[in-house]
Order: structure tokens, then sequence, then C-alpha cells
């Protein structure tokens, strides 16, 4: 049984049948790309004064960090 309750789960779960396989896809995409921006955005707030480079470097670090070493 699931500890959280989630009463729109159902409802998710039928929109996303009703979807084209390229629709699907297309959503996967858009959250990939908006957990991105809030990934970078959290960690350039954490950070605000580290320059664009140094920047840059720390981010492919953390998100190196993210990815599974599995594949």
């Amino acid at each position: 049984m699931d500890p959280k309750p989630r009463p729109n789960h159902r409802r998710y779960i039928e929109a996303l049948r009703a979807m084209t396989p390229e629709a699907r896809l297309q959503q996967a995409f858009d959250l990939s790309e908006m957990a991105n921006k809030l990934f970078r955005q959290g960690l350039r707030e954490r950070f605000p004064d580290l320059p664009e480079d140094e920047f840059h470097q720390l981010y492919l670090k953390r998100l190196e960090k993210c990815h599974n070493q599995n594949y």
C-alpha cells in the first residue's frame, strides 16, 4: 500500500495513456529541461558570486554526481 496519498495519480496515468508516444517523449524532454533549469537556478542561488566559467565547472561536477553510474 502506498503510504503517500496521490488522489490524482489515476487521472495522470490515464492522461499519459491517452497521449501518443511522441507526445509522451516530448513531455519527458520538457520535464528533464525544467529539472535542469531548476537545478542550475538553485545552484546559482547558492553560489551567486561565482564567475560563469567556475560556475559551469561546478555545475558539471554536481550533475555528474546525479547520474546513475550503472550504465
